[in-house]
């Protein structure tokens, strides 16, 4: 899904205020919820040896016209057939983003078709899409050498092993949903976050990491959680969530200072503090609201606002997998919010025992029961396929029914 606006790129922002209106203008955004987008990403594999360093030029010639400029300078990055673009990231992963769909049954058709296009390109250059949230086989390497991830590297090294992992070794999961009319914005926000751990726990399967069990049944979520903390963690559940994503995207670092050949940016430099004028002279000018636009990109919370809510949390799914929590939110987010409310509240907030322990923290299990009742119960609502529906119910009632849930092997 792509948010529509934008403002001049070369404009200077005056002051924090000017920039904490524009964030909370462009970031949530009002209406009757009635588009659906998925975004699907995978690590990518050599078919005869997963654990060998993925090559960026096998990569580069499976992905041809479709391969992303930060990949291929100069590619023309066309799109799939069913309309996806390829983008790669740091380590490798490959993500295919469709335009926004205005019913589920059109989602499903053409995001199934668009990724079995990028399976069969990868499979005649002999590389697979891995099956987990964390590459279980290597440990982060990155080969993309473009300015925007060598900076965001060099931050987050700085502040812990994780930043890297995040970047270069995992793959989730992306469910965008519409904001909704502006009395239901905040019980949509709380809504998603509060169904978070339930979710987690329900479709953890990143237990390995570089050939070792890491003892959490989502070390994805470890990682991204990890990344840059407090920023990549969920947040406080205030009245007004565009309040609080302001607050979050201003007291944030700026991760990427584009301005010449390296980005690094000053350690400790917050946008609003860069906004404000008081870079204390590391950063020779103001900046402009192209820059916002790009520092936001630059945050990876659980549930990210882009004129639409981003959903975050998923870890990857092998094959067709990304179908059942796919059909699971959107229904839920079709159902009386206060039944969904109810639902997710054993394990509201449980972000951490649901990372380490999976279905295996009583909460969650009790959670997760709880919230694949009330989305089979309505997932009808979703115009799906009814034989797909009772598949999708099936299969995830099997999981809640399995105590300690699924695991990488």
């Amino acid at each position: 899904m792509t948010s529509s606006g934008g403002s001049p790129a070369t404009t200077p922002i005056g002051s924090r205020a000017e920039a904490e209106g524009y964030v909370a203008m462009v970031c949530f955004k009002h209406g009757p919820p009635r588009l659906f987008g998925v975004e699907l990403e995978w690590t990518v594999h050599h078919a005869d040896d997963p654990h060998r360093p993925l090559d960026a030029g096998r990569l580069s010639k499976a992905l041809g016209v479709h391969a992303p400029a930060t990949l291929v300078r100069g590619s023309p990055q066309l799109p799939l057939s069913r309309g996806a673009l390829v983008t790669v990231e740091p380590g490798g992963q490959v993500e295919i983003s469709g335009p926004a769909a205005d019913s589920i049954p059109r989602l499903i058709e053409d995001t199934a078709a668009d990724a079995a296009e990028l399976t069969a390109l990868l499979l005649d250059a002999d590389l697979v899409p891995g099956d987990y949230g964390l590459d279980p086989f290597r440990t982060p390497r990155r080969i993309l050498t473009v300015p925007r991830y060598a900076a965001m590297e060099h931050a987050f090294q700085r502040l812990g092993p994780h930043g890297p992992r995040m970047m270069c070794s995992t793959a989730g999961l992306q469910i965008c949903l519409d904001a909704g009319e502006v009395d239901q914005t905040a019980l949509r926000w709380r809504a998603l976050h509060d169904l978070g751990p339930a979710l987690v726990g329900l479709f953890a399967n990143s237990r390995r990491r570089a050939g070792a069990d890491t003892g959490w049944a989502s070390a994805r979520t470890q990682a991204t959680f990890g990344t840059c903390a407090p920023f990549t963690e969920p947040p406080p559940l205030d009245a007004d969530p565009a309040a609080a994503w302001v607050r979050t995207a201003m007291e944030a670092p700026v991760l990427c200072l584009r301005r010449g050949d390296t980005w690094d940016a000053p350690s400790g430099l917050t946008f609003g503090a860069w906004a404000d004028g008081l870079a204390d002279g590391q950063v020779p000018d103001r900046p402009t609201y192209d820059d916002l636009d790009y520092h936001l990109s630059t945050l990876f919370p659980p549930v990210r606002p882009r004129g639409y809510l981003e959903v975050r949390y998923l870890d990857a799914q092998p094959g067709d997998g990304w179908i059942a929590p796919t059909l699971l939110l959107t229904a839920l987010m079709s159902a009386p919010i206060d039944q969904v409310l109810a639902a997710a509240e054993p394990a509201a907030g449980r972000w951490f025992p649901a990372a380490r322990e999976g279905l295996k923290d009583s909460l969650v299990r009790r959670a997760a029961r709880d919230v694949v009742a009330l989305g089979t119960e309505v997932m009808d609502r979703t115009g799906a396929d009814p034989d797909l529906v009772a598949a999708v119910a099936t299969r995830l009632q099997r999981i809640v029914d399995t105590t300690h849930g699924r695991r990488a092997s």
